[in-house]
């Protein structure tokens, strides 16, 4: 049976949560490294996050005894606390620019909660935190470790992993920086450029970088089981992800085979790869080599510029002025959320296998 994953509840309701089936038992519940998880992707005094912090406090219901996974389906539930639903009382017929609102609308026939964005809110993304934490820890049992960093912020580029070794030893501590970041001179300059987009009232996106180590050989399916298919399933459930690569992808387009085949030589008993700029998957199946992954995160769309829309029950033209509390930038919050994507999308091609 294949690892499933459920994720209910709405922005501005009394709680969101996670339910997932068919993994493992005997997984230990660090709740220490998942709270760490969850911190990370919590937002942060400092101009550089949403002024909304919740405390993201998980509470496990079911699937969970004497601190281990049980193997029947585990049900997470965290409360919602710190809601301003009036913010979106004035707007809540005006489809906000880039938002869910139209599309929800439209997919739901107006019965979708508008508060928030609803269940379309970047604040879903708590249980998949959740959700992946556990699974983390199942993967560090099989030798597998997932990280990631800012690789681009605007205009200001982080130094790039090298696919071929990804610096696992420095996972903990990229993860623990303010913003996400291998190099702290440029993690600088992109707390600059995250402040002037919040003093002119926009926001900013960029590019996250995630690496797996440790995934063995012949995981996946050369067809829609394709390893790089069930991951890149896992990462479009998150908001504002709206392009991915593996490797040196689209850097392919402007390549000569001679110059990007990853010749291969023998390492003891163990086929490697002199380079990996295929990103770990050749023919949808793992190589042995780190998958690794680019993934762009667009800007947050709720800015407070007034900006044309449409109003959708009087369909006509109309302007909208976006209040309430909104990142200028997401990117600091979503490594983590692209890290549990991640691993839930390895955990499951592992497991099916």
């Amino acid at each position: 049976m294949r690892l499933e994953y459920s994720i209910f509840g709405e922005s501005h309701g009394p709680a969101i949560g996670v339910v997932i089936e068919n993994l493992p038992s005997g997984i230990p519940m660090d709740m220490d490294f998942i709270g760490q998880e969850m911190e990370r992707r919590r937002a942060k005094k400092g101009g550089l996050s949403t002024t909304r912090i919740e405390t993201d406090q998980p509470e496990i219901l079911s699937g969970v005894f004497n601190g281990y996974t049980t193997g029947t389906p585990i049900c997470c539930v965290i409360r919602n606390g710190n809601t301003h639903s009036s913010d979106y009382d004035n707007i809540k017929t005006l489809a906000r620019p880039s938002h869910a609102d139209y599309t929800g609308r439209i997919r739901y026939h107006g019965f979708n909660d508008y508060r928030g964005g609803g269940h379309f809110s970047g604040r879903l993304t708590a249980p998949m935190v959740f959700a992946g934490a556990v699974m983390k820890l199942w993967l560090r049992q099989q030798g597998i470790e997932v990280g990631s960093h800012i690789l681009q912020l605007g205009n200001v580029r982080d130094i790039p992993f090298d696919p071929a070794r990804p610096p696992v030893e420095e996972f903990p501590v990229i993860a623990a920086r303010t913003l996400p970041v291998w190099s702290e001179e440029a993690g600088e300059k992109m707390q600059a450029v995250i402040q002037k987009a919040r003093e002119e009232l926009t926001s900013v996106g960029g590019i996250l970088q995630v690496a797996v180590t440790g995934i063995p050989a012949g995981i996946g399916s050369p067809d829609q089981d394709s390893l790089e298919g069930i991951i890149a399933r896992h990462v479009f459930a998150v908001p504002a992800v709206k392009g991915i690569e593996f490797g040196l992808g689209f850097g392919f387009g402007g390549a000569y085979g001679h110059e990007v085949n990853d010749q291969m030589r023998m390492e003891g008993d163990k086929v490697v790869s002199v380079t990996n700029h295929n990103g770990g998957i050749l023919g949808g199946i793992s190589s042995g080599m780190p998958v690794v992954f680019q993934a762009v995160i667009k800007p947050t769309p709720s800015i407070s510029r007034e900006q044309k829309t449409v109003d959708m029950v009087k369909k006509e033209d109309a302007s909208i002025l976006v209040k309430g509390r909104h990142d200028p930038c997401i990117l600091s919050r979503a490594a983590v959320v692209l890290e549990a994507a991640a691993a839930l999308a390895v955990s499951e091609a592992l497991l099916d296998r």
